[in-house]
């Protein structure tokens, strides 16, 4: 399926990702979009985002008022699975990173889902091949892996599980160049894939060295902006993804792979068991 004969994707999730991912399948690719969350509140939320990062977006001129209200109307938010999954020929899950949930969540998915359609998710650390057992068709579940913010960020992660056909993963290449984006394919089910697999151990690395080194933090990121070209702070990163998305995905990959610098540091788990978040919840590293 080429990424103009998808019409319609249903986005599981209107949080931090599923709301940006969103916003791009029907700002970027012009798809009629399905927005469902297990709450209203939650869902209300996610268009209240969506409608600031079209508002930031029309305010540089990159937008006009114009296309970002047509924008918007493309973007149906809904509380019912059924009715999200009505029609759809792709379904992008972003719900949170807990396998027992999501795994429930497919059981649910497969029950709605049209013949045919691609289930992908937009999974950091659960295995794909997991995920497609929970499904009657696991051939047609892939993984598909934005970064955030998901309206800048240019990558996709293609994910192969154990039974992904390639017609899926052909389909799942075609949207995200439809919605603008660069592609890479990861043809094992390995933890953290490619990027979280050489991020995580890196960001844990330059965190623990703010007390190995006894170095500030606002001293680590100059450190690694003008020593290292990073056009952004390890610190600043982390606070950026959300302290406890880096901890829960760390863990998942220390359990996994049981290398000493999967594991998340101290300082990190002590941050974000006392609600230091990062953007999402005003401190982290820094103040917001």
């Amino acid at each position: 399926m080429s990424g103009s004969q998808i019409r319609k994707v249903a986005v599981l999730g209107a949080g931090l990702m599923g709301h940006g991912i969103a916003q791009v399948c029907a700002q970027t690719a012009g798809y009629d979009v399905a927005l469902l969350d297990v709450k209203q509140e939650f869902v209300d939320r996610g268009m209240s985002m969506i409608k600031d990062s079209l508002a930031r977006f029309v305010s540089k001129g990159a937008l006009d008022k114009q296309k970002a209200d047509a924008i918007l109307t493309k973007i149906h938010p809904t509380t019912d699975l059924e009715v999200a999954l009505e029609g759809v020929q792709l379904v992008i899950e972003a719900a949170t990173e807990d396998p027992k949930l999501k795994l429930g969540l497919y059981r649910r998915v497969a029950e709605y889902l049209p013949p045919g359609a691609v289930l992908a998710s937009n999974t950091s650390s659960i295995s794909i091949t997991l995920l497609g057992s929970a499904t009657k068709n696991p051939e047609n579940v892939a993984g598909m892996h934005f970064f955030n913010p998901p309206q800048l960020m240019p990558l996709i992660e293609i994910i192969r599980g154990a039974r992904t056909s390639d017609s899926t993963v052909e389909t799942v290449r075609a949207a995200a160049k439809q919605m603008g984006k660069e592609t890479v394919l990861c043809k094992k089910d390995s933890p953290g894939f490619i990027v979280n697999r050489i991020l995580i151990p890196l960001l844990n690395d330059c965190i623990r060295v703010i007390d190995e080194a006894g170095i500030t933090v606002e001293d680590l990121d100059t450190a690694l902006r003008y020593g290292a070209g990073w056009p952004m702070g390890p610190a600043a990163l982390v606070d950026l993804i959300g302290l406890d998305i880096h901890v829960h995905a760390s863990e998942a990959l220390h359990e996994k792979l049981a290398e000493p610098r999967m594991a998340p540091p101290a300082r990190l788990v002590r941050m974000a068991n006392a609600g230091k978040l990062g953007r999402k919840s005003g401190e982290g590293f820094y103040r917001y």
